[in-house]
């Protein structure tokens, strides 16, 4: 007997929050999560602490998690919502949701400068669950991952000493 799905937790939206905050670069893939649950996780996390999150897919265009009817006029082109991002002055998570495969050329460039970006605000493009073929092609500029908890290290007692 299968379980059914947990409901989305504001704790587990946060965790995966302040790991994309901590990477090293702009551009994150996070890989092996329930897509809509990570949604809905980060939706909640954004209407309780106010969080600059977006979502950008093809359908929809470039909005904000708070307010789901909202969303930047004419930006279901990736190239436009890029665009935006990368005049934005502000402090923004971008989660992008199915992109187009294969990216144009000038949304590759775009990618690839606002992975680069150094900037005084920080400014995080998150990919969720991209293809491997997305990810090769920005290997040295990209971080990976995962949505699942790290496991828990316990420590153990060997020849008389705690090791983790």
């Amino acid at each position: 007997m299968s379980t059914p799905n947990p409901k989305p937790t504001i704790q587990a939206g946060a965790e995966i929050l302040e790991r994309i905050l901590a990477a090293r670069w702009n551009l994150i893939a996070l890989e092996g999560g329930d897509e809509v649950g990570l949604i809905d996780q980060m939706r909640l996390l954004v209407r309780r602490s106010g969080q600059a999150i977006y979502l950008w897919n093809p359908e929809n265009g470039l909005g904000n998690l708070r307010e789901e009817h909202s969303g930047l006029p004419g930006s279901q082109r990736l190239n436009i919502a890029l665009r935006y991002v990368q005049q934005s002055n502000h402090f923004g998570v971008y989660l992008l949701q199915r992109p187009p495969l294969p990216l144009a050329m000038g949304d590759a460039t775009l990618l690839r400068q606002l992975a680069r970006a150094n900037t005084g605000h920080v400014r995080r493009i998150v990919l969720l669950d991209p293809p491997q073929t997305l990810v090769a092609s920005f290997n040295d500029v990209l971080v990976r991952l995962s949505c699942q908890p790290e496991a828990v290290r316990r420590p153990r007692l060997r020849d008389g000493r705690w090791l983790l």
